[in-house]
């Protein structure tokens, strides 16, 4: 299914019964990664599984802005009228989550994971990484990466959803990153997973389903 919003169309697909749970993937990625995850969780939440914009089966963008992908995200909720929304975001699709949980009231419970506040919110060899890539590919999202995001303790501060703050404890984000992201948010809670690394309990996994489940039903 696809919804247009801001000028764009986003791709869903629809699975359970339930209160809502959207689920937006991470740079690069799209809704499949969450098939494990969605089977977990579609006996207890209507699951949206989105593509972001210039993802998967979403409309192509040449320029991408975390703030964009938000607005879109808050636009979905207003267009299928969801409200006491569970957002769950992983990486890229995390900062997608704090930015349109800031920006809207109907997020009502905030999940995400592996998210970073800035570009120095990544360890650094993966920063190196990223630079070197876009050098030789030019790619627009590898780009998005390296220059964003810039998300203040304003921002943060505005977040009026009950919060859970996840990261793997072999992540590539910095883990005072992860941290301090969960000491500004109003009434957030951290976990960060004993041997886990950025995706290990996401992508193609059901572990993330079951900590949803717990944390939000």
């Amino acid at each position: 299914m696809k919804v247009s919003v801001n000028g764009v169309e986003i791709y869903y697909e629809q699975t359970g019964s339930g209160r809502p749970l959207i689920m937006v993937h991470g740079n690069g990625e799209d809704h499949t990664i969450f098939d494990k995850a969605a089977n977990v969780l579609k006996d207890s939440f209507t699951c949206y599984l989105v593509d972001s914009r210039g993802h998967g089966q979403s409309s192509a963008v040449g320029v991408f802005h975390y703030g964009d992908m938000a607005s879109d995200m808050v636009g979905f909720m207003e267009e299928l009228d969801l409200k006491d929304v569970v957002f769950y975001g992983f990486s890229d699709g995390g900062i997608v989550g704090i930015l349109a949980a800031a920006a809207s009231d109907r997020i009502a419970a905030l999940i995400i994971s592996g998210a970073n506040i800035s570009p120095k919110g990544v360890k650094l060899k993966w920063r190196l990484l990223f630079r070197c890539m876009y050098l030789f590919k030019k790619d627009p999202l590898l780009e998005l990466m390296i220059r964003e995001p810039d998300v203040s303790d304003v921002v943060l501060r505005k977040i009026r959803a009950r919060t859970l703050v996840l990261a793997g404890s072999r992540d590539m984000i910095v883990e005072r990153e992860t941290r301090h992201i969960a000491e500004v948010v109003p009434r957030a809670e951290l976990r960060i997973l004993d041997g886990e690394s950025h995706g290990s309990y996401i992508i193609h996994n059901d572990r993330i389903g079951e900590i949803i489940k717990d944390f939000a039903f």
